[in-house]
């Protein structure tokens, strides 16, 4: 199976190179990094916990850290572009949630004692960037609107399942983590089959799936092993490398689909 080399999603993410400030260019743009902070509350979250299990601590810092940064530099490009004062007000209940959010991650060190409050926190913070999505998509009342928030979805998805399965080997309300780890595999699954079989999808993205299909299956094997009865260090660092690596790909289809007209 064809892997990526893994290398933290710096240059998957855009986050070397670019200068401080970067407005949204148009709506698919704006669904894209919109979806991208769904994301990105999932990831900081995946890699609090991965800090708290010390699971490759010296790249789950670096994703935190990346992912924050990044979070924070987008919340501004996002309230300067709402087309509309309800999408705008999203956004300032946005801010507010992450500031508090954020807190956690930056004050503390990562502790599975304090893991319970960063979970809840990036739930709340996930309900209003995908309220926030949804807005955008709206607006822009296109179908490839739709696709654009949809493969955003699926980045967010593999976050989300990372952050879970270290939940459940964290013993962190470990029977509602694989629930959610269940629901996500559906919804995952599914959301990959729809962007293979819509009408907008190029032969590249096509392609670019394909890729994904082959690196979801290497994550899922990897949840699973986390998820086992005793967990082992390596099987923990493996959810970050095949997370991320996955993200990678699934990043690069969200582009695809926010470029196409």
């Amino acid at each position: 199976m064809n892997r990526r080399p893994f290398s933290g999603l710096a240059l998957g993410l855009g986050l070397t190179g670019l200068p401080a400030w970067a407005q949204v260019k148009d709506l698919n743009d704006a669904i894209n990094k919109a979806g991208r902070q769904r994301m990105l509350s999932q990831r900081a979250a995946k890699a609090y916990m991965a800090l708290a299990l010390q699971a490759q601590p010296a790249q789950a810092e670096k994703i935190l850290s990346q992912s924050m940064s990044l979070f924070d530099r987008q919340l501004v490009e996002l309230k300067a572009f709402a087309p509309s004062p309800a999408i705008r007000d999203t956004y300032v209940k946005l801010e507010g949630a992450w500031s508090d959010h954020k807190e956690k991650p930056i004050g503390t060190a990562a502790s599975l004692a304090g893991a319970e409050v960063v979970i809840a926190q990036s739930e709340t913070v996930l309900a209003l960037a995908h309220q926030g999505t949804g807005q955008l998509e709206q607006a822009s009342g296109k179908p490839v609107g739709q696709l654009v928030n949809l493969a955003g979805r699926q980045r967010m998805l593999s976050q989300r399942l990372a952050k879970y399965s270290y939940a459940s080997a964290g013993k962190i309300a470990q029977a509602a983590a694989l629930t959610e780890i269940g629901k996500a595999r559906t919804e995952f699954l599914a959301g990959m089959q729809t962007l293979g079989n819509a009408p907008e999808a190029t032969p590249r993205i096509k392609q670019e799936l394909k890729l994904g299909e082959q690196q979801w299956l290497i994550f899922d094997a990897a949840i699973n092993s986390a998820t086992g009865a005793a967990p082992s260090k390596e099987a923990l660092s493996n959810v970050l490398v095949t997370s991320e690596n996955l993200l990678t790909v699934l990043n690069d289809v969200t582009g695809m689909y926010a470029a196409l007209a």
